[in-house]
């Protein structure tokens, strides 16, 4: 089986368009678009209110604007309501990209990660990690692989935060203006702040929040901007050196995350391959993944990869260099260019 297939050039041009509108959205649905409808209360007060699907999957009606009939409210239901249309015309494209193997984020996550763009996280300069990254620039390069399910999000901030305005809520009122309820996870020592946020109940889905580590500890570290505590993770620095604003989408809609270059993240995901010990499963998948990305960035954007192995922190090659073993297999016989570039002949 080949690592990736390129998606076609129509394709192509339809995500572009795409990710141009969410990269311009100020402000997007956390759930379905849904409708305004007009409400009365026990006084015969007639007011709008917006009525949707949260990221939860739960039926919500919000306070919209009132009384209906004077300029202000009728001005804000018809802003909304265009808002509603613009986005209803994009969902069957976006269900298109869905079918033809596009990445695509579940409801919760999209949710989360809408809420977090709503209060300007990303456009502060937090970063989205992990597979969700990995799939949003798998979209950017134009190109399928193979999916990896996960329930986690990973959301990283190298240096303070640059919010226009320090944000009124904590991260974790933040999340849980997606809609789903969100409790702080303990940590290993009861006087160790949480790092890691959850869906209440038996729910898998949870958020960390991480940071870069001096070393190659994994401390956990205050975020005063988030009112909130981070672990420190080696060798994240090098990751969020580099990075810009691509869409993530989903079926309900699409908004404008930050993720790392594709070519820092391959080389970071090959390293922390070698520090997952006794966790093959995830090393594997790191590997693998490191791997695609490197297959097509050495078609599409020569040059990059070497670059980016160039940046690599002295006390990190270490790892690289034991990583390229296990990533010999996949790469050298079908994308020698990108072996190359890796330094896999030196190796």
């Amino acid at each position: 089986m080949p690592l990736y297939l390129p998606h076609s050039r129509a394709l192509t041009t339809l995500y572009s368009d795409l990710e141009s509108y969410a990269l311009t959205q100020p402000e997007v649905f956390t759930g379905t678009a849904g409708s305004v409808v007009e409400r009365s209360n026990a006084s015969d007060f007639r007011f709008f209110a917006h009525q949707f699907y949260d990221g939860g999957g739960k039926k919500r009606e919000r306070y919209l604007a009132g009384p209906a009939g004077a300029t202000v409210a009728d001005a804000a239901a018809a802003a909304l309501r265009e808002r509603i249309r613009e986005l209803k015309e994009l969902v069957p494209s976006l269900r298109l990209l869905g079918r033809e193997g596009w990445s695509m984020l579940d409801s919760k996550t999209y949710a989360t990660l809408a809420s977090l763009h709503n209060h300007g996280v990303f456009a502060a300069g937090g970063v989205l990690l992990g597979s969700h990254a990995y799939g949003v620039l798998l979209n950017r390069l134009g190109v399928r692989a193979a999916a990896y399910a996960t329930e986690d999000i990973d959301i990283a901030r190298g240096e303070e935060l640059a919010f226009e305005a320090p944000p009124e809520r904590g991260f974790l009122e933040m999340l849980g203006d997606s809609g789903i309820e969100f409790v702080e996870v303990p940590g290993l020592k009861r006087s160790q702040a949480a790092t890691s946020f959850k869906q209440r109940g038996r729910s898998l889905f949870h958020v960390d929040l991480l940071v870069p580590s001096r070393d190659e500890s994994y401390p956990t570290v205050p975020v005063p901007e988030l009112k909130a505590h981070a672990t420190g993770l080696p060798y994240l620095a090098y990751l969020l050196e580099e990075s810009h604003m691509a869409m993530a989408m989903a079926r309900e809609g699409c908004c404008a995350v930050r993720v790392p270059t594709a070519e820092r993240f391959a080389i970071h995901k090959l390293v922390v391959s070698r520090l997952r010990a006794g966790q093959g499963a995830k090393a594997s998948k790191d590997v693998r993944q490191a791997s695609v990305l490197c297959g097509v960035l050495a078609q599409a954007h020569p040059g990059a990869i070497e670059a980016a192995v160039q940046c690599l922190p002295r006390r990190a090659r270490k790892h690289f260099a034991a990583a390229l073993a296990t990533a010999r297999p996949l790469l050298l016989k079908d994308h020698p260019r990108a072996w190359e570039e890796l330094g896999g002949d030196a190796a």
